[in-house]
């Protein structure tokens, strides 16, 4: 808002006037008793109530005295007192939970509107109102206090009232005129609420409507269409791991509970984050993805968890920015909807709504025989090689590419669903580049992106090609985060964007060692051995089943190894040693190279196999020209001039 403009000073009117009104509330609840101060109350009796533009509109009796005094005959409607129209907006009458029968006191300052052509005056600013409980012993009270009542909700769309439909919309809304819906009982009903018929028979297609007109406590009687544009899941916080029994679609990510979240648009372009808590299928998210992204699909049961701005949910803003402009004109509020006066030219949302499902309601219809919707963006794939010339920061981008290795980056300390881990991955456009390009890039995948049971077995088992859908580009790395999905397969909808996505043929070619190599990469490395480090050298048992590396005595036997994660004795352990030598490169002559090597990378064998043949002697393994490995650099300094790394085996 502009500083000092007409929309600041009224939402600031606004704020204040909220805060008056819920202190006020606060006073009478503190005080257990009516406000002691009675001049200027009016005092009337609820006869009728119903519904309009979201202001419930109730037809009132006027007392001239608190109810506490009448007896219950008395309290009874009298044909000679006054009748009132009293308007309470959505939050006054959640509320107050007025039924016919009901004696509400209106405190000032309330206002009569005395309206041409019209009998019945009009009462506003009720902000102020409580409600007077009579005796239980009342016939009223009696009568209506056990039913569920009707409420006639008037639909009047401001498009009816400027005449802005066209004629097949105003035959749609007179079809939807006074429609019955039911209000929720005041006594707690454990078997859940059934619907009236015509509850659900509303389906709008326009989020905001829907958000301004049910307001945040969500909608329970109509429902809104919109357009899947993408599944994903996120962590689900510490509060909700206790509502995820049953079918509720978490995934268990490593110990890490997930919620299964669409992103939705609706025919205007506005979008909303879904976060569902109930599904009826339990399946992965890879296959969430391929049934339901570009379907249309109907919102009811909905509550507004938050909403949301740009500059607080930035991760959020940067996928709805990738899906931005429509690539089909969209609707504009307030004009035509005919095809040729929608329009493209319209700025990206600044804000966004976080809505959840209420508990015991229906709360996602999916059509998945329909066809897909001309709204949908899938992914637009992209080389490794044109991601990496994009000049843009917090890019969203897809990309199909080997998984060559796989590095954790967090200790081991740290619990598994916080854990950060590096992939270092490849595609044809890297390895067919030129000089000065990479072969292999670095994807970081946070602890925030969530990753499939499936994901997890193919990146331990080996080399796999995996789509990496929606991760995030900026400042020279690829960053998988919140609302980045990992498939094994590619989605059967997706823009190749003139890519190469052919796949990889010929062996897999890593940048050698020189003076730009940087830390956390991988490399290639050929030279000469100038030393080994004999202090450094180790050796130690591991499980023959698991390859666990950290067994234990036999409580049973001292003599036998115990391996704790397959709860076994280990009868043949498998031997890992480790050595570390230094290397002399002509790519960084200046430098040391300090390489460790494992027991499976050619190194170590070659090593072993000198100093085996000449009984351990260290001498014949000096001068020994190795390469090329594939290693992964630790760290670069340059006082001491030293590279530090580790040969590796690729995937």
């Amino acid at each position: 808002l502009c500083r000092g403009g007409l929309a600041e000073r009224l939402c600031r009117l606004q704020n204040r006037e909220r805060s008056a009104i819920s202190f006020w509330r606060h006073q009478c609840i503190t005080d257990e008793k009516m406000p002691s101060d009675k001049s200027g109350v009016l005092i009337v009796k609820i006869l009728e109530i119903f519904e309009e533009c979201t202001i419930q509109v109730a037809i009132c009796q006027q007392l001239e005295q608190s109810p506490a005094t009448l007896s219950p005959e008395d309290a009874l409607i009298n044909a000679e007192e006054p009748i009132l129209k009293v308007l309470f907006t959505r939050e006054t009458a959640a509320h107050l939970k007025s039924r016919p029968q009901d004696v509400i006191h209106i405190y000032p300052p309330w206002q009569k509107l005395l309206l041409r052509n019209a009998d019945v005056p009009v009462i506003m600013n009720t902000y102020f109102s409580q409600k007077v409980l009579l005796s239980e012993h009342s016939e009223a009270r009696e009568k209506y206090g056990l039913t569920k009542m009707l409420i006639r909700k008037n639909i009047i769309s401001l498009a009816q009232t400027f005449r802005l439909d066209d004629l097949d919309d105003k035959l749609h809304q007179e079809s939807s005129d006074n429609q019955q819906v039911r209000c929720a009982p005041q006594t707690h009903n454990n078997g859940g609420s059934k619907r009236h018929p015509s509850a659900l028979s509303a389906v709008n297609d326009s989020l905001l409507e829907m958000v301004e007109s049910q307001g945040a406590v969500g909608w329970r009687e109509v429902q809104v269409r919109v357009i899947i544009q993408r599944v994903y899941c996120l962590p689900a916080r510490e509060g909700h791991r206790s509502h995820t029994q049953g079918n509720m679609p978490l995934l268990n990510n490593g110990g890490m509970f997930c919620r299964l979240c669409l992103l939705v648009q609706d025919a205007y372009g506005m979008f909303s984050e879904v976060q569902l808590q109930s599904l009826s299928s339990t399946d992965d998210i890879e296959q969430y993805c391929r049934r339901w992204e570009g379907k249309s699909c109907c919102l009811a049961g909905m509550k507004i968890l938050q909403r949301t701005t740009r500059g607080r949910a930035l991760g959020l803003f940067s996928l709805i920015d990738s899906l931005w402009p429509p690539v089909v004109p969209v609707k504009v509020p307030g004009q035509s909807q005919d095809s040729e006066m929608m329009t493209s030219n319209l700025p990206p949302p600044s804000f966004c709504y976080i809505l959840t499902v209420q508990s015991g309601e229906i709360h996602v219809e999916v059509d998945e025989e329909e066809q897909i919707s001309n709204l949908y963006q899938p992914p637009a794939v992209h080389g490794l090689k044109e991601i990496l010339g994009i000049d843009g920061c917090n890019e969203r981008c897809s990309f199909w590419a080997q998984v060559l290795h796989r590095r954790l980056q967090s200790k081991h300390s740290v619990p598994g669903d916080q854990r950060e881990m590096l992939l270092f991955v490849t595609d044809s456009t890297l390895q067919n580049a030129v000089h000065g390009i990479p072969k292999v890039v670095a994807v970081s995948v946070t602890a925030s992106c969530v990753l499939s049971v499936e994901i997890i077995e193919a990146l331990s088992a080996g080399s796999r090609l995996v789509f990496f859908k929606d991760a995030l580009w900026g400042n020279g790395r690829i960053i998988c985060v919140e609302r980045t999905v990992l498939l094994l397969q590619k989605p059967l909808l997706c823009s190749a964007a003139g890519a190469d996505l052919s796949e990889l043929t010929g062996p897999v070619r890593l940048d050698e060692l020189d003076s730009t190599t940087q830390a956390n990469s991988v490399c290639a490395l050929r030279g000469t051995v100038v030393g080994v480090n004999e202090s450094t050298a180790f050796s130690w048992p591991t499980c023959n089943r698991c390859g666990n590396g950290k067994l234990e005595l036999c409580p049973q036997d001292r003599k036998l190894l115990y391996c704790n994660q397959c709860s076994e004795v280990v009868t043949t352990p498998v031997l890992k040693m480790q050595l570390e030598v230094f290397l002399s490169c002509p790519s960084r002559s200046q430098s040391t190279v300090k390489v460790k090597v494992w027991q499976r990378p050619a190194l170590f064998v070659l090593l072993t196999m000198l100093l085996f043949l000449q009984t351990y002697e260290v001498q014949s393994v000096l001068g020994k020209e190795v390469g090329l490995l594939n290693c992964y650099v630790h760290s670069v300094t340059s006082h001491p001039n030293c590279v530090a790394l580790e040969e590796i085996v690729l995937l």
